[in-house]
């Protein structure tokens, strides 16, 4: 569900980079199938984040088909890098497939199997990380990479407002309740019957805002995405 009107949303589009031929292909199939790919307004903020933190280094936690992956793959020098990670094999194999229509396979570097236990085995440094698979996991995956984050680098997670799971008057009550806490206010009486999803996003929320390492802020495109920035 996108948080933008769906005329906003549209201008966003007008005004952002235009997809090419395989991102309109990428685009229907994930029509056609139901696919949740982040969409062309966070895929166009992406590739510019990627250009901002003249990143040469990228990690995907979670990249389905590959539709991410490929804006970011654009604002890579020759001799830069994503780490495409995804559990469904045959998803993997369609990434392969759109990389190489656009060119981008020889930055990509594709990992059949779970994302946590894959950037175990790299080393770093990330310049810009998309944190977009199962959401009570953010936490998680925020711990895994943020030491391979430089400063300068930035950390995405996608789905940060809405998702199909998540209870978005429930966690906006959670996080106001977290922001007056901060603020020395006394929150709320906290909400109840949370499920893990929307917990879970909470909880990323939560660990990135109080992490004195980044400055994060939420921007409303797609489903939401936090943005948090390595300072220190």
């Amino acid at each position: 569900m996108n948080v933008l009107t769906d005329d906003v949303a549209r201008f966003v589009r007008a005004v952002g980079p235009d997809p090419d031929e395989t991102l309109l292909e990428m685009d229907e199939y994930a029509a056609a199938e139901g696919f949740p790919h982040v969409g062309p307004e966070v895929g166009g903020f992406l590739r510019l984040l990627a250009r901002l933190t003249d990143a040469e280094r990228i990690f995907e936690f979670g990249s389905g088909y590959g539709y991410s992956a490929y804006w970011l793959a654009d604002a890579l020098p020759d001799d830069g890098e994503v780490v495409l990670t995804e559990v469904d094999e045959d998803e993997l194999e369609l990434a392969r497939e759109y990389m190489a229509k656009g060119g981008y396979d020889d930055v990509a570097r594709y990992e059949l199997g779970d994302a946590l236990e894959t950037v175990d085995r790299y080393d770093g440094p990330f310049d810009v990380v998309l944190i977009d698979h199962q959401k009570y996991r953010y936490v998680d995956a925020f711990e895994a990479v943020r030491s391979k984050v430089p400063v300068g680098g930035a950390i995405v997670a996608d789905n940060a407002m809405r998702a199909g799971p998540i209870q978005f008057e429930k966690l906006l009550e959670i996080v106001e309740n977290e922001a007056k806490a901060r603020r020395g206010q006394r929150p709320d009486e906290a909400p109840d019957d949370v499920d893990e999803h929307t917990r879970g996003i909470a909880d990323y929320l939560e660990a990135v805002t109080a992490d004195p390492a980044f400055e994060t802020i939420a921007l409303p495109l797609g489903e939401g995405i936090a943005v948090s920035y390595r300072v220190a």
